[in-house]
């Protein structure tokens, strides 16, 4: 990995660290909100939120965004890829991508995925949980 790649996924971390949680408004007052307190843009006239004032929630804006050549990327500095099937790994480059099988992907099928994969070189970021595993813990 570049130095200037690698220069920049740490800035990312830091970045991420320091940005706040991104709340939508009346979260603490509301006990709907609270059990799903996901963002969603303040509307309204007299949205206190909307006109950012002081004592209320930071709201999303374009300066939190991380550095553009690495978003996206996964946290080692590779294109993550979701793959379904074994067919999908034949276009893919080992020291560019990283694997993540896909959810609706079975359990057997997901374990050939598996070994085809770490076979090829590819790291694989959700690896399948096998009934031995299990057992042992």
């Amino acid at each position: 990995m570049s130095d200037t790649l690698d220069r920049l996924l740490r800035l990312r971390a830091e970045m991420n660290r320091k940005r706040p949680m991104f709340l939508r408004h009346l979260w603490w007052k509301k006990a709907k909100f609270r059990n799903d307190p996901k963002w969603r843009k303040p509307k309204g006239i007299d949205n206190k939120m909307k006109h950012q004032l002081k004592g209320y929630p930071p709201i999303v804006k374009v300066g939190y965004r991380g550095p553009s050549m690495v978003r996206g990327l996964h946290p080692s500095g590779l294109e993550p890829v979701v793959v379904n099937s074994t067919g999908e790994l034949d276009g893919l480059d080992p020291a560019r991508h990283i694997v993540y099988i896909g959810s609706r992907v079975g359990l057997r099928k997901s374990i050939e995925i598996y070994k085809l994969a770490t076979g090829k070189g590819f790291k694989v970021a959700n690896p399948p949980r096998t009934t031995q595993s299990q057992q042992g813990a």
